[in-house]
């Protein structure tokens, strides 16, 4: 039986964060990954087929890729589908490498606005993380954004916006509208051992440049050669309680079918926030049969997933929109900030990126059946690279009645029981975005184009994933405290996107691993007092 001070469940950007904090302070750590080591020779972007491998072999959604490693998830009761990436570096392996951080504001929503709940920290008590975590992952960007409060730099230079980055901001400089080069986590010069980014354009199917920053690359090679055990293939059923109420490690499953366990003094979730609840709540035990950490009835609640529109301006000349980082050539936080004369609260950002290349012009659901035949020529002309396309992502507000449960009968290859998904999309987020289609609509209109088209609340826009475990001062209104420890379980940790209070309107990567350094560091702060099984 392995034996560890420290268990962490999930190799992705929390775990990967966390292992290579507590490696480097002299812990003994196991960490339990249910899928494997990425293979970068293995992605599509080299092949000609890549934006079809996208839709299938390579999906976001685990549903359709149905990888080994993968579990189901009953997304049939959800107006969105979940996206996520078994394997080292987790889904930072199919993320755009757009890194964002929250604003000021997000940290006091029912202050600020009367909705949702307050943070029980600021944007002040992050912000050494967040730029500590940038310079871990080898973040580009400018310096200077007036949407952000001053401070450090980001280590590299910003990646080139691009013909369809500079088209947009002249726009919004003649509208006066913010806009800034979007700090990305892809590399725009050596840095650590790796290179800068080619601008494939296919970041969302692996990089095989090793110039997007995930896990695999950025903090497990270290934490590994530091004595980290990493397992693969291990996929965890349900966290292992003492009687005295701690918890004492996980039982887990491997390929070939055999069970094992792993003793620990301390055990941290880093699983994502379907996973981690998925896990608590299958670890069920007398003393806990709501799920482990579940005395507030919050485990698996209020789920965010950043309801998510794209708007596409159509132009008549060649802007090479195929060429470049996915995650974004520049940004907007022009309408992020609540006016209420608008009928709803709160805001979203806006993201420019690449429209993709020519299969992803010709087949569906761009395409339509309408256009195959003598038309599809004139359709391809009209999409390859004369569009310019901002992702909106709207903040999504805390609701109850959004959840993950288990027990559905639904389970995975090893008999595991498996998540379901309740979600529906609120009044106000349907506000709040088709205000911003609205608005991204004038800033294409503005930049030129001569038609303007729009996809909304799309099906498959999953991305973010927060929410489920909240943190908070009250055990009786949250599931951790703002370090992420237990309310319920003084050894057990939840490090990921479950314990997200209220979502903003932005990509949350930079913040779950601003937010996982924070709370792994006070771990290591205060050993001494930790209560471990005996």
């Amino acid at each position: 039986m392995e034996q560890a001070d420290v268990l962490i469940i999930g190799a992705g950007a929390s775990g990967g964060v966390a292992a290579g904090a507590l490696t480097k302070a002299g812990f003994n750590v196991v960490c339990l990954e249910q899928g494997d080591w990425p293979d970068r020779a293995g992605y599509p972007a080299q092949r000609e087929t890549y934006e079809l491998e996208a839709r299938k072999q390579w999906s976001a959604s685990p549903n359709i890729r149905q990888n080994p490693a993968d579990y189901p998830v009953d997304d049939s009761h959800s107006a969105v589908a979940p996206l996520m990436y078994s394997g080292v570096g987790g889904s930072m392996i199919l993320y755009a490498g757009d890194w964002p951080r929250l604003l000021p504001s997000d940290f006091r929503v029912r202050t600020l606005d009367g909705v949702a709940d307050d943070w029980p920290l600021r944007y002040a008590d992050l912000q050494p993380f967040y730029e500590r975590t940038d310079a871990a992952f080898g973040v580009s960007g400018a310096g200077g954004d007036p949407a952000y409060p001053d401070g450090a730099e980001p280590p590299l230079p910003p990646l080139p916006i691009g013909r369809i980055g500079a088209r947009m901001a002249t726009a919004h400089d003649k509208l006066g509208w913010h806009w800034w080069p979007a700090a990305q986590a892809v590399l725009s010069a050596p840095h650590q051992g790796r290179r800068p980014c080619v601008q494939f354009g296919s970041c969302m199917q692996g990089c095989p440049e090793g110039a997007k920053a995930s896990t695999d690359l950025t903090h497990w090679p270290a934490a590994v050669a530091g004595g980290a055990r990493l397992l693969t293939g291990a996929r965890v059923a349900r966290i292992l309680m003492s009687a005295n109420g701690l918890a004492t490690g996980a039982e887990y499953v491997l390929p070939d079918g055999s069970w094992h366990s792993v003793r620990a003094g301390v055990v941290i979730m880093a699983a994502n926030a379907i996973g981690t609840p998925r896990i608590l709540l299958n670890s069920a035990t007398p003393a806990h049969p709501d799920g482990l950490g579940n005395s507030s009835g919050l485990l698996g609640r209020r789920l965010m997933v950043h309801p998510f529109a794209n708007v596409t301006g159509y132009f008549d000349e060649d802007l090479e929109s195929w060429r470049g980082h996915v995650g974004a050539k520049i940004t907007s936080y022009q309408f992020y900030e609540t006016d209420t004369d608008r009928g709803f609260v709160r805001g979203a950002k806006w993201s420019l990126a690449p429209t993709g290349g020519p299969l992803n012009a010709a087949l569906p659901t761009r395409a339509g059946e309408e256009v195959w035949g003598p038309a599809h020529h004139e359709h391809i002309r009209r999409h390859l690279g004369r569009t310019i396309s901002w992702g909106i992502f709207g903040e999504d507000l805390p609701d109850e009645e959004n959840r993950v449960t288990v027990g559905t009968g639904l389970a995975d290859s090893s008999g595991i029981p498996a998540p379901r998904i309740d979600y529906s999309v609120s009044e106000n987020s349907r506000r709040l975005l088709d205000f911003h289609i609205a608005r991204a609509t004038d800033s294409l209109r503005a930049a030129g184009a001569r038609d303007v088209a729009t996809e909304s609340l799309m099906r498959y826009s999953g991305w973010h994933l927060l929410g489920t475990a909240r943190m908070g001062a009250d055990p009786a209104t949250s599931v951790v405290d703002e370090y992420g420890k237990s309310h319920d379980i003084p050894n057990l940790y939840i490090v990921d996107g479950s314990v997200f209070v209220t979502s903003g309107g932005v990509n949350p990567t930079s913040t779950i691993a601003a937010l996982a350094l924070r709370a792994t560091e006070h771990l290591i702060a205060n050993r001494r007092n930790q209560p471990v099984p005996a």
